[in-house]
Order: structure tokens, then C-alpha cells, then sequence
């Protein structure tokens, strides 16, 4: 039981984060601007939760590369966003990636471990 919850919890808790990521891009629909250009700006805008979604389909069968993948992720959109500099808000965003890296890599270990 163990095992299948850690197995879900961080797959969970990704797209949970994704898509509040993706929460924020919704902003570009609020203006005066063409139908094209608001869909351009929100495509931009999801870029890095595409990225995202690509690592959690790394994620999903490797799970130690994904895990790594997640938490240089989150260290990279730290010093992206500047969460070290003067926007500490922006480690609300990173952090649950950098959690989810952790939890990937334990449950592959712990995986190992009791086999």
C-alpha cells in the first residue's frame, strides 16, 4: 500500500503543479488584443509547463532520470525567475518540483531496495 501511494503521490502532486502553472497563462485573455496574438501569448506563457510535461513522461518510466530532471528543473527556474535575487515568491511555484524529483528518485530506491 505503501509503495503504490509513493508511486502516485508524486505523479499527482506534478500535474497539480502543471496546471497551476498553466492557471497563470490564462492572464493574456483579458485584453484588447487579436485572437491570434492572445493565443501566441498563451502558448508562450506555457512553455515552461510543456517542458514540465515532458519531463513527467520521462518521469513515468525512468523514474531516477525523471526525479533528476525535476529537481535541476526547479534549480534552473529558481535562478530563471530570479528566487534567489530579490523574488523569493517564485519558490512557491519551484519548490513542489524539486519535492517531486525527491519523491521519484525514493520511490524508485525504495522500489529497489525491497526486491
Amino acid at each position: 500500500m505503501k509503495e503504490k501511494l509513493l508511486y502516485w503521490i508524486p505523479r499527482i502532486l506534478t500535474i497539480l503543479a502543471i496546471l497551476f502553472m498553466i492557471m497563470f497563462s490564462l492572464d493574456v485573455f483579458g485584453g484588447n488584443e487579436p485572437v491570434g496574438r492572445q493565443l501566441l501569448g498563451f502558448l508562450m506563457h506555457n512553455i515552461p509547463a510543456f517542458i514540465l510535461t515532458a519531463i513527467l513522461f520521462v518521469a513515468w518510466k525512468w523514474e531516477v532520470t525523471g526525479g533528476v530532471l525535476f529537481i535541476v528543473a526547479a534549480i534552473a527556474g529558481s535562478f530563471f525567475f530570479r528566487a534567489f535575487s530579490g523574488n523569493p515568491a517564485s519558490l512557491i511555484v519551484m519548490i513542489p518540483f524539486c519535492i517531486v524529483g525527491i519523491l521519484f528518485i525514493l520511490h524508485h530506491s525504495l522500489l529497489n531496495k525491497s526486491e
